[in-house]
């Protein structure tokens, strides 16, 4: 009887190495592939960033170009600004006259026939972020903004 154990235990032996090793295969590939799976999501939130700071920086293009008020129906009017010191993020913005319209009729307050014309410009604001000042990244990340609006004056050929 003792040898018939003994021959048993001998089948059995290698039999939890072999699924030990097994487990560690499976454990060490789910490990790999959530490392690359986490490097891709960091990729993804730092291009998503410097595409937002594009994105905010073309809108204070925007902002600036409006707040400065110079509305020309005769040239466009380009605003350009580097925002930060290390020249990371810029912006130029452009204002260009498109049209001029008379306001509605007279059952408006101010209508054909007033002297009181609608101007009609485009306002887009390129910006661009640059992970690399100088260098072709792809962390780098541009917008474009664009606005069209009305500035209601006297009529004549400038305003």
């Amino acid at each position: 009887m003792t040898f018939k154990r003994i021959a048993s235990r001998n089948h059995q032996q290698g039999a939890a190495l072999v699924v030990g090793l097994m487990l560690l295969v499976v454990i060490t590939v789910l490990a790999v592939s959530g490392m690359n799976t986490a490097t891709t999501e960091l990729a993804l939130a730092r291009n998503d960033q410097a595409y937002e700071t594009a994105f905010q920086t073309a809108e204070n293009g925007l902002a600036q170009a409006l707040a400065a008020g110079s509305f020309n129906t005769l040239t466009n009017t380009t605003l350009s600004q580097y925002v930060t010191t290390d020249n990371r993020q810029q912006y130029s913005a452009t204002i260009q006259y498109e049209d001029s319209t008379l306001v509605p009729d007279r059952a408006f307050s101010l209508g054909v026939g007033s002297g009181i014309s609608a101007y009609h410009f485009l306002a887009t604001s390129q910006a661009s972020y640059d992970n690399d000042p100088g260098n072709d990244t792809d962390r780098d990340a541009t917008a474009v903004h664009t606005q069209a609006f009305y500035v209601v004056g006297p009529e004549s050929p400038t305003l």
